[in-house]
């Protein structure tokens, strides 16, 4: 469960965010802040302040591109998945690349769990494979 300062925090972060995607200067940002929440700054925003404040600016062309959190049957392969990576020194794209050979799938955090175990065991494979060469 989230907690509710964190979730603030995610909210304004969002908030800022957008103004900067934007291009907003200082002066409408402010003016929306009013017209939208009736408050001068972000921080005094309510829970549905900051929701009617990041509708509008998805209106007005933002985009959120923040990584969705996984299922939770998914989650605990997503996460071995980039541990693997990261141990590897891989980027996301290489196990991206091994979802579409394997299954088709444009990311690898689209597949299904099963799917995701086959691509832990292709990675832990590809990791045996390079300690080998490293060590001839």
């Amino acid at each position: 469960m989230e907690r509710i300062p964190d979730r603030r925090h995610a909210e304004l972060a969002k908030i800022h965010i957008a103004k900067k995607q934007l291009g907003l200067d200082e002066p409408t940002y402010r003016a929306m802040l009013w017209t939208i929440g009736r408050v001068e700054s972000s921080k005094d925003l309510d829970t549905h302040g900051r929701q009617a404040l990041l509708d509008h600016l998805k209106s007005r062309g933002f985009v959120d591109r923040a990584r969705p959190k996984p299922n939770e049957d998914r989650a605990p392969l997503i996460y071995k998945i980039r541990a693997m990576l990261r141990a590897a020194d891989r980027p996301d794209a290489y196990a991206d690349g091994i979802a579409k050979r394997m299954f088709g799938s444009a990311r690898y955090t689209w597949c299904n769990p099963e799917q995701l175990r086959k691509l832990v065991a292709a990675l832990a494979y590809d990791a045996k494979r390079r300690a080998k060469a490293t060590t001839e």
